[in-house]
């Protein structure tokens, strides 16, 4: 693991607008752990509070914006590109698109502290024609509260963190292979999810030709479709299949028991 302490001394603001900056567009980046250890040299007088509040908040917003105009102008093409290096590429935007359901459009706020739907969030929101001028609104109060929180943490903790760093140079080697077991247990963690989660990742499909001719056919009555679209992308008014049945997705788990076992159901999404 890298001394964010050193990097931070000899690199300052720049370190700190490009890591924060990567992890909001999406990359496997730790800001946490450098706005810690940026709130720890604050502290010591290393860095200015206030310059890295600016930098890093700014960052956050610039990455989460790109991420929002490419939701806007792509729509589900993006959200699926991200949803691609999901473990469950099936429940990836579904569980943030619930995340909006739940809490509206505070969930901007609170969506850095979040895995995963830190990332999805601003394309999520931009797919689903949020304004520029909200969006940025609470973007800019999200960041500002990660920012704060981190940066707070190690500056309130600067003492212990300086102690941390100083035994990690104390013990050396065998810290290292501490770290080392530490990912490759955490890799090891993922590998066994996504075998978990392999069969999600093929959903049997069929053709919406195919469908409507069944739907004519004698068969038709045998038939049952079914509305999943998620919740901010589902209008009343908007056009649907004729004689489908909406089923919130949020429900999907007390629903699916209520389905009717001798008729085939085929769902359609956004």
């Amino acid at each position: 693991m890298p001394d964010w302490s050193a990097l931070i001394e000899q690199h300052g603001y720049l370190l700190i607008g490009a890591v924060a900056f990567l992890e909001a567009i999406g990359l496997p980046i730790p800001a946490s752990l450098a706005l810690v250890a940026a709130g720890a040299a604050s502290a010591m007088g290393v860095l200015r509070p206030g310059v890295v509040m600016v930098v890093a908040v700014l960052a956050i917003v610039i990455g989460d914006t790109l991420l929002y105009l490419l939701g806007r102008r792509t729509g589900w093409w993006f959200l699926n590109i991200l949803c691609r290096v999901s473990i469950n590429p099936e429940s990836c935007v579904l569980r943030s698109a619930e995340s909006f359901y739940k809490r509206g459009k505070a969930t901007l706020v609170i969506a850095k502290f979040i895995p995963g739907i830190n990332t999805m969030a601003p394309p999520l929101a931009g797919s689903m024609k949020m304004g520029p001028h909200q969006f940025l609104l609470l973007d800019l109060a999200g960041a500002f509260l990660y920012v704060t929180v981190c940066g707070g943490l190690g500056f309130m903790f600067s003492g212990f963190l300086e102690l941390l760093t100083r035994s990690f140079h104390t013990v050396g080697r065998g810290v290292e292979w501490l770290l080392v077991v530490g990912v490759i247990g955490y890799v090891g963690y993922y590998a066994v999810l996504f075998w978990k989660h392999r069969v999600y990742r093929v959903v049997p499909r069929i053709q919406a030709q195919e469908l409507a001719e069944k739907l004519a056919s004698e068969a038709g009555e045998k038939v049952m479709v079914v509305d999943v679209r998620s919740q901010g992308y589902y209008d009343h008014n908007a056009s649907r299949i004729r004689g489908s049945v909406r089923l919130e997705p949020s429900q999907l788990r007390k629903a699916i028991h209520e389905l009717p076992k001798d008729k085939e159901i085929y769902v359609y999404c956004t």
